[in-house]
This record gives C-alpha cells, structure tokens and sequence, in this order.
C-alpha cells in the first residue's frame, strides 16, 4: 500500500474546503437549497437517473420543491465561479506548460417543443445515418488537461451556443476569457511557456489563431484529409529565376495536397516513438505552410488584405490500431513555424491527450445525469451545468483524500490513480469533515397546487428550433393552407 505524505492530505482537505465556501458564496440566491442539491450530487452513490432521486439523499434537507425552485428561480454569480476554477491547481505537462481542450457537447432535447433556444447538434449514432442533426443546447467546454493515461481533466469554462451562433467567433472569446483569467490567478506568467490550446477538426484552426494574435497561446488543430494548403511564397530571387519575363509576384506558393504526395515538400523534422497500443508512430512536420483564404464566409467582412497565416502541418502515422482497424493518417496544424522534434512529439501526443475530455462528457452524461433533467427553461439548464462543473471540481480537488470503496470485482488501484466515479463513491465520508455553508432548512407547508379537474388554463408556448438564415434573419417554417377538393353543397 502506498502511503500519501500528510502534508498533501492537509493542503488538498484546505483546497477543498475553501472551493465549497467560495461556491456558497457564488450561489446568490436560493444559494441553500442549490448547494445542498450539489452536495448530494457528490455523495449519491450510483448514477444519477432523474433529478427527484436527489431529493431523497441525507444531504439534502428540504423538499423536491425547493430542489425545483433553486434551478429555475436561482441565481450563480458566473462569473466568480470562473475565477475560482481558474484559481485551483490544475495540472500541467512535463515542461510546466498548460494544455487547454476545446470540443462541444450537446444536451439533446428533440421532443421539447416548449423549450426555447433550441439548436440543430450535431451527433454520431450508428449505422448508415450515423451523422444526425438533433435539435437540442450545444454547450462549448474547456478543460485543462492531463498527462499520461487518465480520466482526468479540469473543467474551467461552459457557454451554451445560441441558435445560429459562429462557433469559432465564440469560441475564440471564450479562450480569450479564459486566458486572462488564468493570468490573472497566477497560473501563467511571463517567461513561462505558451499555454496549448488542441482543437478537434470541427474548427477552423488557423482562424483562431490569427484572432488570438496577442495572446500567449498556441493553437493545434486537426485537418481533414481532403485538404489543401499553401506552400511559402517565394522570395523575389527565386520568383526571378522561375520568371525571366517578370510578372506580379504570388501571394501564395505552390499547393501542398494532402492526398498527393508528388506536391509534398521535404521534412523538417521527423520522429519516430514506441508506442504501447499503437506499435511505431511516426509524424513528419513541414513548415510554413498556410491555408489559401477567400472572401466568404467567416472572412466576407475581413477589412484590408486577407492575412497569411502559416504554420507547420504534422502527418501522424502509427504502425496499428487497437480495434484493427485502417490506421488512416492523421493531420495537425500548429500555429508556430520552427518545429524541432521535441515541438513535433509535444504536439501529437498532447492531441491524443485532447480525447480524454470525452471522458469528462460520458462522466456528465452518464453518472452525474448532466443531461437527465427535463429543464424548460435554458437558464436553469445553464445553472445545473454550472452546479455539475463545480461538482467534478470538488472531486478532482478530493482525488488525494478519497478512500478506495471499492467492490470485490474491481482492482485496487493506487491512492491518487482512482477515477471520479470512485472518488465520488467515498466522497461522503469526506463530507462530514469538510462541513457545510448551508443553513438549516425552515418549517413550511405546501401551497395548494391546481384544484383536482381543472384544467391548465394558461398552456406553454411551443418553440422552433432555432435556424438563423445567412441573413442573420430568424427561419420561420412556412404555413400552406390546405384547399378543399370536395364540391359545396348549394340550395
């Protein structure tokens, strides 16, 4: 058995009692009733399944009613629970570098007619329609990632996307916020190394990056593998060569085609790694490279000359896949040129670090019940999100304090190697130590309620789903009359 230092135990009991004061102090009003129902989301054993379950734990003193009345007439001061996230510790890779993953994840609604601000997410199911559009709230997250092997991240930031909305526009605000926050805090300072933010192909990588010009961030994207990109321009020596005539010089060289090798430049750096699961992994970086933009689109009202903005494109190729599958290679665009191979290994491994926040959503989705509330409103949607984020903070900070409980057919695993949902199932033997903010609930009686047979006289208002028109104009479904066939009786 391996024995945690004491001095960890006591730093690690003080980071979570002063998060679960500051989040007491973040719930401005029905704060009681929003803290107990997140204190007995931490010690309910087992997934959550509906949101009354909740009700029913030792931790939470009051009735469902006030469970009910915290979400919808609540109030969290967001932002101040923004700067306590920032302000925890929160892991970082080998060189002390902070490495920040960006994905959306949606909160599925397709039968909600009542809920407004509803928008098309995109999902995978299985078989041949597996890419689905399904109406519901997409919710952008970043979270601090880990390294080696683990489940493992740190939450920082959640924004629901309106119907409509740019997705790289917002989330390039919100890296930005994040950011200054993490500045702000103390978690980076000058002279440290830049933070790494790894988007998935969703996003337009090299978009972010110029608009994140300033800040201290390198940006790390996936390509598809349909792609084609600039090579560097060439200087005015070598266009004179290519160009005895003369002529206007190009703004953009030669294309570089991801699908053809014959347009492919030399390397810069190669590096070939060992790898468990995945046999030999090789990934070559060229440099400079950019993408060719036009006036569409995100850049129909970009003022001035469109910018050029290179980078170094990474091909990663492993020698096998676990499933057995077609081991496809897999394209990546840092936003910095001069890549050594430490730079080409730092990158590739710190993308196949990206896929552990889908291990965050599974978390949500399957044992907190993120998406198990049947919530109307999209406010109270936003703050239960926030009371689940505050939650996995609380468990991640308790990582070094939890006792295994586990069951006879588990493994054992070391002290701090325990995942969130085992950390969870010890969590309240920690609660009685850490103590509660919360006060004791008052004696109330239940109000009337409808009489029994009469009818809701004051219906819902059913809601489209959100589609915004290139326009900016709101889509609104047509109306057709229907023109009856049949002949008029007459006389």
């Amino acid at each position: 058995m391996i024995l945690v230092d004491q001095g960890v135990l006591r730093d690690a009991f003080a980071e979570v009692s002063h998060f679960r004061s500051e989040l007491y102090a973040c719930l401005t009003a029905r704060g009681d009733a929003l803290s107990e129902l997140c204190d007995a989301l931490l010690c309910t054993d087992g997934p959550v399944r509906t949101l009354v379950d909740l009700a029913l734990a030792p931790e939470h003193r009051r009735g469902h009613g006030a469970l009910y009345g915290g979400l919808n007439q609540g109030r969290i001061d967001v932002a101040r629970l923004r700067r306590a996230l920032a302000g925890v510790p929160l892991p970082r890779a080998a060189d002390g570098r902070l490495v920040l993953a960006v994905d959306v994840s949606p909160w599925l609604r397709p039968d909600a007619n009542t809920c407004a601000d509803r928008a098309f997410c995109h999902t995978f199911g299985r078989g041949e329609g597996k890419h689905q559009m399904v109406p519901g709230w997409p919710y952008s997250v970043v979270a601090a990632l880990e390294t080696g092997r683990t489940s493992w991240t740190a939450v920082l930031d959640a924004v629901r996307l309106e119907p409509g909305a740019d997705a790289a526009a917002v989330t390039t605000v919100q890296i930005r916020e994040v950011v200054e926050r993490l500045v702000a805090a103390g978690q980076w300072n000058q002279g440290d190394p830049e933070v790494l933010v790894v988007l998935d192909a969703g996003y337009d990588a090299s978009r972010i990056a110029h608009l994140l010009d300033g800040l201290p961030v390198e940006i790390l994207g996936r390509l598809r593998s349909d792609r084609v990109m600039r090579r560097p321009t060439p200087s005015r020596e070598e266009f004179h060569l290519a160009n005895p005539k003369g002529g206007r010089p190009p703004k953009h060289g030669g294309e570089f085609v991801f699908g053809d090798p014959a347009t492919w430049i030399t390397e810069q750096a190669v590096t070939v790694t060992d790898t468990r699961l995945y046999g030999k992994a090789t990934a070559q970086a060229r440099d400079r490279l950019h993408p060719r933009l036009t006036r569409r689109a995100a850049w129909l009202e970009h003022d001035g000359p469109l910018p050029v903005i290179e980078g170094t494109v990474i091909r990663l190729v492993v020698q096998k896949l676990p499933s057995g599958g077609v081991n496809k290679p897999v394209w990546l665009w840092w936003s910095r040129t001069g890549a050594t191979e430490a730079d080409v290994d730092r990158c590739w491994q710190s993308f196949l670090r990206r896929f552990d926040i889908e291990h965050t959503f599974r978390l949500f989705k399957q044992t907190l019940g993120w998406t198990k509330p049947r919530l109307r409103s999209s406010e109270a949607a936003d703050r239960w999100t926030w009371l689940v984020i505050a939650v996995y903070a609380q468990l991640r900070l308790a990582r070094p304090l939890a006792t295994d409980l586990r069951r006879p057919w588990e493994k054992p695993t070391e002290p701090n190697r325990l995942t969130p949902a085992r950390v969870r199932r010890g969590f309240r033997n920690l609660y009685a130590k850490t103590g509660s903010p919360t006060g004791a609930p008052k004696p109330s009686r239940p109000g009337p309620g409808r009489p029994p047979g009469s009818k809701n006289r004051s219906p819902a208002i059913h809601y489209d789903v959100g589609r915004v028109l290139a326009t900016g104009e709101a889509y609104s479904r047509p109306t057709h009359h229907k023109v009856s066939t049949k002949p008029r009786r007459t006389g």
